[in-house]
């Protein structure tokens, strides 16, 4: 176990949050307006592996929309007042008249990601970018652990009585699948799309069923009119998403408290249920013209969008100057080769290994008996009595106990104002009651 140094030159913060995508983001926000209410100040920082804020950069097609509304922002169903919610970025954009007159519930995803920009610049003095999480360690005092001192690829710890880790997800690829200069995960379509030679690309090869994967097949079919575009899955056809209200009601505050509830079976239950508002489906409108698409093209007799459907991507190897792709018919086992200057696995993403990276922490942590880590309501992990801190999950990580909203942007807000309140409470309740940002006892390990 790591012993605590002499840290005199260290503060103490409330909390230290690892990544800042939209869900640290949000309690960043919550402490800012707490700190601006209140003398009872939460000192916070969180650090940020990018050189600045960004939200899955890779997919901001300029017509793509979000699949929420913009009152679920980082803000709106916490504080309706607030000077940090979408609507207040409309106002200081100028466009909020506009905005309002567009009859929308859904703006564009590049506007979205703008207002989380706007809304990081506010808060930027407690993020520090290009700070990779290295190590996070145990500052025991005696045989409790009394910190958590969270260390960053640049060499500086801080320390933190409270750990929050919303590192967000990892791209998933399926097995054998390896990323290169011309198989790519969708998240890198943007990145890597301006390479392509318009005039000599002939084929491109989507693998995927769900909202991405049915974005990138329109993207590139527009953006590629001489080249063939060929969407493979193992579905009849795309799926769409239930946005239907009743279903929505999955997404409500209220609705964690009676998954997290729920015996086990029950939450299998409600997640097989409702896998259709969220995974592998894609919005009606969109399924609705990659059809009209189809249905054109045979229409004028040239078919460049073309639908392996009741199939699956078996292999891709690149051949020197392109990529062969074998699908088989999981109707009848057959298989044929597609020859593709590119393959795009729109394959969905997968939560980060969160023990990995708490390393010696992870033996502190409680786990069920599927080795899953025990999640408490307010999103804490469960440890033994000997951790005086928090060690809280957010963005991932915790679906297996609150339910299908713990990686989505629906319940961002109040699960930020949750977390925020759980590290109040528990600090008004008998916890480390030190200032938030009194330095360690010079000259003596904590």
């Amino acid at each position: 176990m790591s012993q605590a140094r002499r840290k005199d030159e260290t503060p103490v913060y409330d909390l230290v949050g690892v990544g800042f995508g939209p869900s640290n983001l949000a309690l960043a926000i919550a402490v800012t307006e707490h700190n601006a209410a209140t003398n009872d100040t939460v000192t916070a920082h969180f650090l940020e592996r990018q050189e600045r804020f960004g939200w899955h950069r890779g997919m901001l097609i300029d017509d793509a929309t979000m699949q929420v509304s913009f009152l679920k922002d980082l803000v709106t169903l916490r504080n309706p007042a607030s000077e940090f919610s979408f609507l207040s970025y409309l106002h200081a954009q100028g466009r909020l008249v506009d905005f309002v007159n567009h009859k929308n519930l859904f703006p564009l995803r590049v506007e979205f990601h703008d207002y989380f920009e706007w809304a990081a610049a506010r808060v930027d003095d407690m993020v520090s970018y290009s700070h990779e999480v290295v190590a996070v360690r145990p500052v025991l005092d005696g045989g409790a652990v009394a910190y958590f001192d969270v260390e960053s690829a640049t060499g500086e710890t801080y320390r933190a009585r409270n750990l929050v880790l919303a590192t967000g997800l990892r791209p998933y690829l399926p097995e054998g699948v390896t990323p290169s200069d011309r198989v790519w995960h969708n998240r890198d379509l943007l990145h890597r799309i301006h390479n392509v030679d318009p005039d000599m690309a002939r084929r491109f090869v989507v693998v995927g069923a769900g909202q991405s994967a049915a974005e990138v097949t329109a993207f590139l079919h527009e953006r590629f009119p001489r080249a063939e575009v060929c969407s493979v899955f193992s579905r009849f056809g795309y799926s769409p998403s239930d946005d239907s209200a009743f279903a929505n009601r999955i997404f409500d505050p209220e609705s964690v408290d009676r998954f997290y509830s729920a015996p086990e079976d029950v939450k299998r239950r409600i997640m097989d249920y409702h896998a259709n508002t969220n995974y592998s489906v894609v919005d009606l409108e969109l399924i609705d013209d990659l059809y009209r698409r189809l249905y054109r093209e045979k229409v004028l007799g040239i078919e460049r969008l073309r639908i392996f459907n009741v199939c699956r991507a078996v292999k891709a190897d690149e051949t020197g100057d392109g990529v062969r792709v074998t699908i088989e018919s999981l109707a009848n086992g057959e298989r044929s080769a597609l020859d593709a200057d590119i393959v795009v696995y729109s394959t969905g993403y997968r939560p980060d290994d969160q023990p990995v990276l708490l390393g010696e922490l992870a033996g502190y942590c409680r786990r069920d008996e599927q080795g899953r880590l025990c999640v408490e309501r307010d999103y804490r992990v469960g440890t033994g009595s000997e951790v005086a801190g928090g060690i809280y999950l957010q963005g991932g990580g915790t679906e297996h106990t609150h339910g299908i909203t713990s990686s989505l942007l629906s319940n961002n807000a109040m699960r930020s104002a949750e977390i925020l309140r759980s590290v109040l409470d528990r600090r008004a309740s008998g916890g480390d009651t030190r200032p938030a940002a009194e330095y360690a006892v010079s000259g003596r390990s904590v």
